[in-house]
């Protein structure tokens, strides 16, 4: 496939990204302080995000699965969750953290649980999503490519 090609898919990707709420203009923003000094700011922060929420997202299972869960706990975990998924512009992990506060907050064991599942599958499907936005911007950059500047006016 040809440099402009994949330009073009990747600028179509991308958008497609923030129409169905996967992203939102924070992402956009973290693109911005991406620099020829440092090349993969992007993708070194989101692995970080990649990275913390698998730990969170453990802690959270673990800690629902006591006989009797430690809600502030729960909850200093799901803060921090969303607080790192807003960071990086992941809007419907964000969002689906919001809910889940609100059960912990209620301390419904039940209803924390099903939100914990609804967090895990936005996660994995933004990292999902994420991963292959970054393999096609590696197969431009390898074909002597640059990345398309994106800005939020689709």
């Amino acid at each position: 496939m040809e440099v402009g090609q994949m330009q073009r898919q990747w600028v179509d990707y991308t958008k497609s990204l923030f129409l169905e709420g996967s992203l939102d203009a924070q992402f956009l923003q973290l693109q911005q302080l991406q620099d020829e000094s440092n090349p993969d700011f992007v993708v070194e922060v989101v692995s970080l995000f990649f990275e913390d929420s698998e730990k969170l997202l453990n802690d959270l299972t673990r800690t629902l699965d006591q006989p009797s869960a430690d809600f502030k706990l729960v909850d200093a975990h799901v803060h921090q969750l969303k607080g790192s998924s807003s960071s990086i512009g992941a809007q419907r992990v964000k969002n689906a953290c919001i809910a889940f506060r609100n059960f912990c907050e209620e301390q419904n064991t039940e209803a924390c649980l099903r939100c914990l599942q609804q967090v895990k599958q936005e996660y994995y499907l933004v990292k999902n999503k994420l991963e292959n936005l970054f393999r096609l911007e590696q197969q431009i950059v390898t074909a002597g490519g640059s990345i398309p500047i994106m800005e939020l006016s689709f």
